[in-house]
């Protein structure tokens, strides 16, 4: 049987985004060339609020940086995880204790026993899945800011002679 946290059904993912809208995005980066950066730029362009968290900084994207997800004062939904796989089960205590409905691990961060915990607290997990594709893809924005960026084509570029 498919793990659903690897493979989340559109309906799941859509309520997901739907009901939850305060993101705190655990490893986000103030390098604007980093994924974690451009997902997190993404998600607070279209409506959602997002706390980064990460210890090296004081401020990402004009919002206030956490040190840790037990120092954010206001109610997380969504624990956006852009850390390795084995730091997860770490951030999922966390998430868990400060009571978020969600934990969401980025593409290629899998950490199933994290996972198992999660769910057995009561939170619904996704794993190796970002979540600014995903929404893009269940909300018509990959057009604009993800794979029609022209820097990746399945059209021959002209140059080539072969």
């Amino acid at each position: 049987m498919t793990d659903p946290a690897l493979n989340p059904d559109v309906q799941r993912l859509r309520r997901i985004y739907k009901e939850n809208h305060v993101i705190a995005v655990v490893g986000l980066s103030a390098n604007w060339y980093r994924p974690s950066f451009f997902a997190a730029k993404y998600m607070l362009d279209h409506g959602y609020r997002v706390i980064p968290v990460n210890p090296q900084y004081r401020e990402v994207l004009g919002q206030k940086c956490y040190p840790s997800l037990a120092d954010i004062p206001e109610k997380v939904d969504i624990v956006d995880c852009f850390r390795k796989s084995g730091e997860i089960p770490a951030i999922c205590e966390q998430a868990i204790a400060i009571g978020a409905k969600v934990l969401w691990m980025q593409i290629g961060v899998v950490n199933e026993a994290a996972a198992r915990r999660a769910r057995e607290a009561g939170l619904e997990v996704v794993m190796d899945r970002c979540v600014k594709i995903e929404y893009a893809r269940l909300f018509g924005g990959l057009n604009w800011m993800g794979v029609n960026t022209g820097i990746i084509s399945s059209k021959r570029p002209l140059w080539l002679t072969y």
